[in-house]
């Protein structure tokens, strides 16, 4: 469980609680239902981490709703975008082993996660992965509904394969760039489990 969670939850469960003091059934129903459905969005499952040094790993649960060719900083890549519903785990997972280069928030728009504008325009922390065999990127992108998007990680900090990373509350889209010479395996409309389901194979340690 996210410590977030007691912070959302709590008040809905103790007014809940205190509207059933005067009788008041529905509304009480109606918070205490909110409040547990807090509880199980800031849940945190525990995940088999793949053991393959070659595996790229999701960095969210979710669907697979894109899988383009896409320039980042000059160079042609593969970008993988995930879209989370409000009931997926919203816990993002470090996709590669490596060292944090740089973490970089980027103010924007709040459009539906789902629409392929949301990649460059919304709200978004933009997370770069030096590997021995090149870099990675990773976006966590606020949608519709989400409105925070809290990475845990600093710059210059080292991660493994399938670490917790950060938090995006309330619905949102994870996209991840990969270097051309990674061979893509999963499919658009793919169901993926963060830091569990491999989205590609690149042998990013050499």
């Amino acid at each position: 469980m996210v410590k977030d969670a007691y912070k959302f939850a709590l008040p809905p469960l103790i007014v809940g609680g205190l509207c059933l003091i005067p009788g008041w059934k529905i509304v009480a129903a109606i918070l205490i239902c909110l409040g547990l459905f807090v509880f199980y969005f800031f849940r945190d499952p525990e995940r088999k981490i793949p053991s393959d040094p070659a595996a790229v790993v999701s960095p969210a649960d979710g669907h697979v709703v894109q899988i383009v060719d896409e320039l980042l900083g000059g160079v042609m890549g593969h970008r993988i975008s995930i879209f989370l519903a409000i009931w997926d785990v919203h816990v993002q997972r470090s996709p590669v082993a490596g060292r944090i280069a740089s973490v970089v928030y980027q103010p924007g728009k709040f459009y539906a996660a789902m629409r392929s504008a949301a990649s460059v325009e919304n709200e978004q922390n933009i997370i770069t992965v030096e590997t021995p065999g090149g870099r990675l990127v990773f976006k966590q992108i606020a949608g519709a509904i989400a409105r925070r998007v809290i990475c845990w990680k600093r710059e210059s900090e080292s991660v493994a394969r399938g670490d917790r990373i950060g938090l995006i509350r309330f619905g949102s889209r994870v996209d991840v760039w990969l270097p051309m010479e990674s061979a893509v395996v999963v499919q658009r409309g793919q169901k993926v489990k963060g830091g569990e389901s491999i989205l590609a194979k690149w042998n990013s340690t050499t």
